[in-house]
């Protein structure tokens, strides 16, 4: 165990020994073990946008199979996926890469405005599956957030009791915020910090933009200058709103884009103080020596710092 890793357990104290084992199994596997930093691949898009959508692009990813091989393959600390996904290959690959069973996933095939996730997966389910933790998606500023956050908490209440980590999709949503405001930057550190304060382990949120949604946050930001011009400032925030570091915060990825576009931001979140990338589109819609080849970068930034 190296002292880094150690140091990061050490802020799950309230949690039991099997809790932060399952957390020391994503921590210490794979390219980037015992650093601290984490690479996730996440692959729940079949559901969240349809298979076409998601998979066309590189036709190899409609195979669940594909999936399992290039998180081994890349050294990645874990894979998160839906029920179905983890089900179609967890015995074929079992033992070979931590996994993350996403409890809940919402489609498209009704309006976007207030997103609202089905439970599709459960904490039983995990376990038969042999999973380190479950994953679970909350959407602040919808009209049913409340619903999801006592929905999470009892979830996080059974997978803490049978030793399972938690990771948190906090993605903010709804009528009332704009387009940009779904990652304005205090719309994200916010949303950092209902994760953290609803007991997630390992929080996933948007890069951050430099835009401020909240009216009354706006005063706050100029009052105390708080520094948001490079997306490594915007990335330090982000990073005080999850309990001022002491929890571990992951980026998402998006949709997919050019190599230097996603490295650049790789090297914003190392030198921000983010704990690492969590990439599905921008790795599985590459043919996968191109995907492998990209994940390799991203790692090897990550481990540089």
């Amino acid at each position: 165990m190296t002292a880094r890793v150690s140091e990061i357990l050490s802020w799950y104290r309230s949690d039991n020994p099997g809790t932060q084992t399952n957390l020391a199994r994503m921590l210490n596997h794979g390219r980037l073990g015992g650093t601290g930093r984490m690479v996730i691949l996440p692959v729940d898009q079949g559901f969240e946008h349809g298979p076409a959508r998601s998979f066309a692009p590189n036709p190899a990813g409609y195979d669940p199979h594909f999936h399992f091989q290039l998180a081994i393959d890349a050294g990645c600390n874990a894979y998160a996926a839906p029920l179905g996904f983890l089900e179609a290959g967890a015995a074929d690959f079992a033992g070979q890469i931590p996994l993350i069973l996403k409890l809940n996933n919402h489609d498209v095939l009704h309006s976007e405005t207030d997103p609202l996730g089905a439970q599709t997966g459960s904490v039983e389910d995990a376990l038969r599956l042999g999973c380190v933790a479950i994953g679970y998606t909350i959407y602040p500023g919808t009209v049913e957030r409340r619903m999801l956050y006592e929905q999470l908490r009892e979830l996080v209440l059974e997978a803490k009791a049978v030793g399972l980590a938690v990771v948190v999709w906090a993605y903010p949503r709804g009528g009332e915020l704009s387009k940009e405001g779904e990652s304005a930057l205090d719309v994200c550190a916010y949303a950092a910090q209902l994760a953290a304060q609803l007991g997630a382990h390992i929080i996933k949120v948007k890069l951050p933009s430099a835009h401020i949604e909240q009216a009354e946050a706006i005063k706050i930001y100029e009052k105390h200058k708080i520094p948001k011009a490079t997306l490594t400032e915007r990335v330090q925030h982000v990073m005080q709103g999850a309990f001022n570091g002491r929890r571990i915060v992951i980026f998402s990825g998006g949709a997919k884009s050019d190599d230097e576009t996603v490295l650049a931001e790789a090297r914003a979140i190392r030198d921000g103080g983010g704990f690492g990338s969590i990439i599905g589109r921008n790795s599985f819609q590459r043919a996968k020596p191109d995907a492998l080849k990209l994940l390799a970068a991203i790692m090897e930034i990550y481990r540089s710092g």
